[in-house]
């Protein structure tokens, strides 16, 4: 979802930025196909890998000798790994940076919300009760800690059958919209599980997709920020 919502604005005209916070599970590099991209450093900081579109990534992957090495590290090192791709990083000249968080209210989102000054968070949900119950707790913790909810997108929400082309909605109906009017939340949209977006995520072509649907949970969100 966060590289669809990058691909979006940047097709929009806007400077994006990915700092992909998720250091025990990064997927960003390979998504963008950015995998084993090379960084140099200036007076300014670590000078991020650009994408085919223009958008700038940092990833604890490109410090991996290989992309399936683990990351085996406790909280600490987390936080920190997230402070320094933050502060060392040369994210200048950006309309948006988007933080890509694991799932959950662990060590990195909390230093997320408590270190980085977030304009706004977006709840990624898939439409089944055990995910809807932990995005709550997520729900919780950036209320609990002030951070603003821009809104919640339901991602997997729907197929479109290859043979009739029916709208199959496989875990149910309106499931992200019953959880933001629960939570008091906006419901941004659905996006569509669809194979061919998996197949140019693997060959890191993410970019190439065409996103109906996010196009205008993108609209949503840009319009809500400063």
């Amino acid at each position: 979802v966060t590289g669809l919502m990058a691909t979006s604005m940047a097709k929009n005209g806007k400077k994006v930025g990915v700092l992909d916070a998720d250091i025990t599970g990064p997927s960003q590099p390979k998504a963008f196909g950015l995998t084993g991209a090379k960084m140099n450093a200036t007076e300014y900081g670590i000078i991020p890998p650009t994408s085919r579109s223009g958008i700038k990534l940092m990833s604890i992957n490109f410090f991996l000798p290989n992309e399936d090495d683990p990351v085996i590290w406790r909280g600490p090192l987390l936080a920190s790994a997230v402070n320094q791709f933050w502060n060392e990083v040369d994210w200048r000249d950006l309309d948006y940076l988007i933080v890509d968080l694991p799932p959950g209210t662990g060590d990195v989102p909390l230093t997320v919300m408590q270190s980085l000054p977030v304009n706004g968070i977006v709840i990624v949900s898939s439409p089944q009760d055990l995910a809807f119950m932990v995005v709550k707790k997520t729900i919780k913790m950036a209320q609990k800690m002030n951070v603003p909810i821009i809104g919640l997108i339901e991602n997997m929400s729907y197929a479109i059958c290859p043979h009739c082309h029916e709208k199959l909605e496989i875990f149910g109906k309106n499931q992200g919209e019953k959880v933001a009017r629960d939570t008091g939340l906006n419901f941004l949209g659905g996006l569509r599980w669809d194979s061919d977006f998996n197949r140019l995520v693997d060959e890191g072509r993410i970019e190439d997709y065409q996103s109906e649907d996010m196009e205008p949970i993108v609209q949503k969100i840009m319009s809500s920020l400063p």
